[in-house]
């Protein structure tokens, strides 16, 4: 069964075709048994390297505050340093609410401010 057939559908000697035989065979002869066997069956995987998040400012060190604020968290300590800026940036926000509240913006501009003082506080160099 050595038939060749074209895209156009014609049979015989307007198309140029390398295939002859049928589609069960393969470019070396094998079947596909021999193929199966000769193929390792226990691959060995390691375990992926999964990389730790880094949320680190990409200003640190930059911007007029902060060296105060490396110095400031080196002295009292990193983990109240911590708190202390959480509870600042929680009265920052609280600010801002009431800012909007008195000049009835909705909340998508609260929103809008509250992520404009954090992009304004890593410029200066408050969240070095």
């Amino acid at each position: 069964m050595a038939t060749s057939v074209c895209a156009t559908g014609f049979k015989g000697g307007l198309c140029t075709s390398s295939f002859h035989g049928s589609w069960g065979t393969s470019t070396a002869g094998e079947d596909y048994a021999a193929l199966a066997r000769s193929v390792r069956t226990n691959v060995r995987v390691g375990k992926p390297v999964r990389l730790m998040p880094m949320m680190k400012n990409v200003n640190e060190g930059k911007g007029l505050f902060a060296p105060i604020v490396v110095i400031t968290r080196q002295i009292i300590g990193k983990k109240t340093f911590n708190q202390l800026r959480g509870k600042a940036i929680a009265l920052h926000s609280q600010v801002i609410t009431e800012f909007c509240k008195s000049i009835g913006a909705d909340a998508k501009q609260r929103q809008g401010l509250i992520r404009l003082a954090k992009k304004n506080g890593e410029k200066l160099g408050f969240l070095a």
